[in-house]
């Protein structure tokens, strides 16, 4: 096993302030990190150097294990820069945090060589495997890896099967990077640097103590010795849920920044207001996109707190605290991106204009916010039928 760094007692606030030091360079690489569906390799390399991949990952190994609200509060932040960098930031960070989850000797694979070793992941099991001595052969392909870029590892979902091939349950498997193929998919409206393209496996060999049951650690049940590590205690869908929410509020706060600062100096166009900042109108829109962003603030951070506070004390949030995280992820989205239309309608249609970042955030929160995991339909779904119902739920992913 790798011996911690020095740095194992960095906290949220300093990781988060070496983050805004780096803004401006992820900014000014954005539109480059667009063109080329890849995150800019510096911008990898200065988050790399600020730390900010150690933050779900164990101490052990020289991470700073931190709670999970460092992960919205950092995702966040680099989306005021640029939605695909944060995208990239969350789901490296996320799969940190599940490698976490796994046995000591399949983080000892992962990290006991490199410490520096980043991980992505798809939870989907569109693959197949078959049983074999020691683990499984896994064959498969897993689209939309975020960051496939940047990792050197994968956390992917497989069918576990039995010896005569019948599927027992969803596996989580860790995979090498080196092991995969890859290919090329990731060609969509917004999000583009997100690099989220598609890994392949051509008959893998997996060690089954790199193998850990989805279903049971959606309960609780993971493969950790490290059982006083608090931060892997934390709820697993609730913490993937929240995290891809977080880009979102970045996103808002910075359409809400522009927006506001040429409205100084801003024309309303056909009226004889001088700037847009003279009209009462246009100043109600501002208040109202203010507040929608604040309730996605307030929802984000109220559900991440009592992740974390179950987590420091040894409990596991029941049924119903985990659907209504669920609920809270998709109010984020439903609020920002409710924000952010309001916003491009009141700044108008320079807004969308090439040379305009405003079209590129607003394009980016509206691809993200359709990922499976915070679809807000859906979560308020779960919610109310947790509420209803109390059993029967429309997913065993709470």
């Amino acid at each position: 096993m790798a011996s911690p760094t020095t740095e194992t007692a960095v906290t949220p606030g300093e990781v988060l302030a070496r983050v805004r030091a780096l803004l401006p360079l992820l900014e000014e690489n954005a539109a480059r990190g667009e063109q080329q569906r890849r995150v800019v390799e510096e911008s990898i390399t200065a988050l790399a150097g600020a730390g900010v991949f150690k933050i779900a990952q164990p101490r052990r190994y020289g991470g700073y294990e931190l709670p999970v609200r460092s992960q919205l509060e950092v995702a966040a932040a680099v989306a005021e820069a640029d939605g695909g960098t944060a995208w990239v930031v969350t789901l490296l960070n996320q799969c940190a945090w599940m490698t976490g989850l796994f046995p000591e000797q399949a983080q000892d694979d992962v990290w006991g060589a490199d410490p520096d070793a980043r991980i992505s992941g798809v939870v989907t099991p569109s693959s197949q495997s078959v049983k074999v001595e020691g683990g499984y052969r896994v064959t498969g392909r897993w689209y939309y890896n975020s960051g496939s870029w940047h990792a050197d590892w994968a956390v992917l979902g497989f069918p576990v099967v039995d010896d005569a091939g019948a599927a027992v349950d969803h596996g989580l498997a860790l995979i090498p990077r080196s092991e995969l193929g890859f290919e090329e998919t990731w060609f969509v409206a917004g999000m583009r640097s997100s690099g989220s393209n598609c890994l392949i496996a051509e008959d893998v060999f997996v060690p089954a103590h790199r193998v850990i049951s989805a279903p049971k650690a959606w309960l609780g049940e993971v493969g950790t010795e490290h059982t006083d590590e608090s931060l892997y205690r934390s709820a697993f869908t609730p913490v993937l849920a929240l995290g891809v929410a977080a880009p979102q509020l970045g996103m808002g706060r910075k359409v809400l920044e522009i927006v506001c600062a040429k409205a100084l100096t801003k024309p309303l166009t056909f009226t004889f207001y001088e700037t847009q900042a003279d009209s009462p109108v246009f100043r109600h829109q501002i208040a109202e996109a203010a507040m929608l962003l604040d309730t996605a603030h307030l929802h984000a951070f109220r559900a991440v707190d009592e992740i974390d506070q179950a987590a420091a004390v040894g409990t596991f949030p029941d049924d119903a605290a985990r659907a209504r995280a669920r609920a809270d992820a998709g109010w984020v989205v439903r609020n920002v991106t409710k924000a952010i239309d309001l916003l491009l309608f009141a700044h108008g249609a320079a807004g969308f204009g090439d040379s305009n970042v405003l079209q590129r955030f607003w394009r980016d929160s509206a691809v993200a916010a359709r990922h499976a995991y915070i679809v807000p339909q859906v979560s308020l779904e779960m919610y109310g039928t947790a509420l209803l119902a109390g059993e029967g739920q429309i997913t065993p992913m709470l």
